[in-house]
């Protein structure tokens, strides 16, 4: 039996014209939304979609007039990984913002990304934080291939009507200026006429500019400091015989004390804590101390306090500790002190804390004996950091000591929490087993921002509630403790407008380190209110080596 014949007619060739129009409507979408790409990242608006993106059409028009092939594949694929690192640069900006407080700096924020992958498989397990990075991977190269190959789409089809093109092209680009010349806004900051790409590069070429300007205007800072040639006798005389602890606690923000929905729980633990201490002879000077950083990169935090230099990037992070600059725990060993770092977070020797710090021993999460689980990013609870501290330190016959301990309970993600044990039962930890399981997983917990800033809250409270037990129940009179944030917490719970403020105390029993410190106008008490003075963290080591020295 015959085969009956294909029909011939207008149905013929509809699916092929069909399948044609559909791959230019996609390129033609595609090309259009990752050119305006960046600026709704950056945005967060779908409202960047209303703009017109003239880098887009100028790729498109010199694509159609290009008379060789392989110059045209060249000219998609460079504006294909332009338009894809724009809209990454446009991610990782926002993405600092929210966390840190800043955008990211393309030429020393390298190492923070790493840092940041840390604290993400921290949270989430290695496993799926490596799942994420090859997704990731997978989805830049899929996006500049996809954005290359409608491009080249595009070109083909409108090279067979250059003519038409021209004209369009023309009038796209008379329009797109006219709306940026009369400055046409969808809202306030953005313009309809869009040019991300370009825009989102030309900003980082301008920062690369202030960032060398902002070096040299460090380098000069950092080339003098008298108190580097003061005589070991002339220091800390003011605390000789003290032990002396400069706590800093992770995330302790001056929202924790002031104007959020969970400040009232944190000063009411604040408050009962100056009762408590009070009623042992302890007294107290607290105020706010503005960091270099914002929600996380906590050691720019501390080597601003230790060293008298404003540190706000890795790359002056690096630079400084790679000197000789005079730290405050330096000054204690040259004085006379055996100074230690107890850091929980760490898990290997820290090779800066003594070619730099000069800390005569380190303690990390690998050498307490703690035996107990994690807490999430926090190996080792901060009830078991004072409890080892005190019976293998302070406990014992010992010359003075100073010593820089990290608390890292309250570190992002704020869950699980660990919760208060009697002292006497803290051992090595293991009593802790079982708590980590009463707190929900970080993937749960940050589905809602109120759920976050609530536990935020009690981490807080958490760890300055441990701190006044400890001084109350070791009730030592010759300690001397500097307690101060880091850095305030991530956007999600500081908001939008948050300062870089934290807050700092000094706590003592002797009455005569206090006097030390009474021209500074710190208020008295662990919670410091809207009025207290506020320093720059760089100015503490100079006030407090002045205050405290010959």
């Amino acid at each position: 039996m015959a085969s009956r014949p294909r029909p011939s007619g207008p149905r013929g060739p509809r699916r092929p014209r069909l399948r044609a129009a559909t791959a230019t409507v996609l390129s033609a979408v595609t090309l259009f939304v990752a050119s305006l790409a960046p600026g709704i990242v950056a945005s967060w608006s779908t409202l960047a979609l209303l703009r017109v993106p003239l880098d887009a059409v100028v790729a498109l028009v010199l694509l159609v007039f290009l008379p060789w092939a392989a110059a045209r594949r060249v000219v998609a694929i460079l504006f294909a990984v332009l338009i894809v690192l724009a809209t990454l640069g446009a991610a990782l900006d926002r993405a600092f913002t929210e966390t840190v407080g800043r955008t990211f700096d393309v030429l020393t924020g390298w190492p923070e990304l790493a840092d940041g992958y840390g604290v993400v498989s921290d949270s989430t397990g290695p496993v799926l934080a490596v799942l994420i990075l090859v997704l990731l991977a997978v989805a830049v190269v899929g996006a500049t291939a996809a954005v290359a190959a409608s491009l080249l789409h595009l070109a083909a089809v409108l090279g067979h009507r250059r003519a038409p093109t021209m004209i369009g092209a023309s009038a796209v680009t008379a329009g797109w200026l006219a709306l940026a010349i009369v400055g046409v806004q969808l809202v306030p900051g953005e313009p309809v006429a869009a040019a991300d790409a370009v825009t989102v590069t030309a900003a980082k070429a301008d920062q690369a500019v202030a960032a060398a300007r902002d070096q040299a205007a460090f380098d000069r800072e950092g080339a003098d400091d008298p108190y580097a040639q003061l005589p070991p006798t002339d220091l800390l005389t003011g605390l000789k015989g003290k032990d002396v602890i400069v706590a800093f606690v992770e995330s302790y923000g001056q929202t924790a004390v002031q104007g959020s929905s969970f400040s009232p729980g944190v000063d009411a633990v604040l408050r009962d804590g100056d009762a408590q201490l009070a009623a042992h002879g302890y007294s107290e000077r607290s105020a706010f101390l503005t960091s270099p950083t914002f929600g996380g990169v906590s050691w720019l935090a501390h080597s601003t306090l230790q060293t008298g230099l404003w540190i706000d990037s890795q790359q002056k992070y690096d630079q400084v500790t790679s000197g000789q600059r005079l730290t405050l725990s330096d000054a204690f060993r040259r004085a006379g002190w055996r100074t230690i770092s107890d850091v929980p977070s760490d898990t290997k020797p820290w090779p800066v804390g003594r070619s730099f710090y000069h800390f005569d021993s380190q303690l990390n999460a690998k050498n307490v004996g703690y035996r107990g689980p994690k807490f999430s990013y926090a190996r080792v609870p901060d009830q078991y950091t004072l409890s080892s501290f005190q019976q293998h330190e302070l406990a014992k016959p010992h010359a003075p000591l100073m010593a820089e301990i990290d608390f890292v309970s309250s570190h992002t993600p704020w869950t699980p929490l660990p919760h208060p044990v009697p002292w006497s039962a803290v051992g090595d930890g293991s009593i802790f087993d079982g708590q980590p399981e009463q707190g929900l997983p970080p993937s749960v917990v940050w589905q809602d921002p109120a759920h976050v800033q609530q536990l935020y809250g009690q981490s807080i409270q958490y760890t300055m509630g441990s701190l006044f037990s400890f001084l109350t129940t070791f009730d030592d009179p010759n300690l001397v403790l500097v307690v101060l944030g880091d850095h305030q917490p991530a956007r999600v719970v500081s908001g939008a407008d948050a300062t870089h403020d934290v807050p700092i105390s000094i706590i003592a029993k002797d009455p005569a380190v206090m006097q030390r410190i009474s021209s500074w106008g710190w208020q008295p008490g662990m919670l410091p209110s809207p009025t207290a003075p506020v320093w720059r963290m760089d100015a503490f080591r100079d006030r407090f080596l002045s205050a405290y020295g010959n």
